[in-house]
């Protein structure tokens, strides 16, 4: 399987996902500003990818012939900072500077090491999370909703949520996934859908507006989705749409699974509510494919992710297994 994000020659080498579904494009990053550019555009997005991400830009800024301890942590700084919210970006980068002091090649090492725990990792928590989805949801075979991307591309190579789904599928557990398209960069439509028929599993896509009628109509058995960080409590950020899909799942009695590496987890901090939510572009919503799609001069409020209480959360699924077992439903 080829890994999303890695290294080759002395460059970082990252499957273009803005290019993606019409164009599968290889971007080869040969600096640290690169880098930090590609992760804002979201080039390369997903917790555990941009976990990789951190920990192999750190390698690049030690590689350079003037590098310096000081240029080497600044230039890890301004990239723990492309993206606020997701705790793997920092967490990579941490695990990179903690093995500075023993010279360039132990951190490009170190790093090399994460992309390989990384597919481990979540091979394992997806495969607790499709023990726990047979055990939850007795009909066969099962109607499954996605949400964002949560698949290989969000990862070095294997995925967290949608990971749980390849697992099924080798079952033939699987009739059909329903893939919200994830308003407004459509990164169900665009990247889960992709990933869906390269595999060659039944899914359609649909408006995040239709994931609750789809749920009352019966056509869903369990939602999936990963995560960007998960507070001690079990609080958990992700897209944004996601909280309205735990409403949903609550009110239908539909289960509710997060998987994602305990990377994702942030220990030091009790509950949700202090975790920054990126603000991106209004262009994001007020145009569409470059076109407008709204007034000239239109506001809007447009959060990158939302926070789902622990309380709508079924369950949290590690690599060490099920965190916050809820009854069955």
């Amino acid at each position: 399987m080829q890994r999303t994000i890695d290294w080759d020659n002395g460059e970082i080498v990252i499957v273009d996902q803005c290019s993606l579904p019409h164009t599968h494009r290889i971007l080869r990053l040969r600096t640290v500003e690169e880098l930090v550019a590609a992760i804002q555009r979201l080039a390369v997005r997903g917790a555990p990818a941009l976990g990789a991400a951190g920990a192999l830009g750190t390698a690049l800024a030690a590689r350079l012939p003037d590098a310096t301890e000081e240029s080497v942590r600044a230039a890890a700084d301004r990239l723990a900072r492309a993206r606020p919210t997701a705790v793997n970006l920092s967490w990579g980068v941490r695990q990179a500077l903690a093995v500075l002091p023993d010279g360039a090649d132990a951190v490009l090492a170190r790093a090399r090491n994460l992309l390989d725990a990384d597919e481990r990792v979540n091979r394992l928590a997806s495969g607790h999370a499709a023990e726990e989805v047979l055990r939850r949801c007795p009909r066969r075979p099962l109607g499954l909703l996605t949400h964002c991307n949560s698949g290989r591309l969000a990862t070095v190579a294997w995925g967290t949520a949608l990971g749980v789904v390849w697992h099924l599928a080798e079952a033939e557990a699987v009739g059909e996934v329903l893939v919200d398209e994830t308003r407004p960069l459509l990164q169900g439509a665009r990247l889960t859908a992709w990933e869906l028929a390269e595999a060659g599993i039944a899914y359609r896509v649909l408006p995040d507006g239709a994931a609750a009628t789809a749920m009352a109509q019966g056509m869903v058995d369990c939602v999936l989705v990963g995560a960007d960080r998960i507070a001690a409590n079990g609080d958990v950020v992700n897209k944004v749409g996601t909280y309205g899909l735990a409403l949903a799942a609550a009110a239908h009695e539909v289960p509710f699974l997060v998987v994602a590496p305990t990377s994702t987890v942030d220990t030091s901090l009790p509950d949700g509510t202090a975790i920054e939510i990126e603000q991106r572009s209004p262009e994001e919503v007020t145009r569409f494919a470059g076109e407008p799609v709204a007034p000239e001069g239109a506001a809007a409020f447009n959060p990158a992710f939302d926070l789902t209480p622990a309380r709508l959360v079924t369950a949290v699924i590690t690599e060490h297994g099920v965190r916050t077992p809820a009854p069955s439903c």
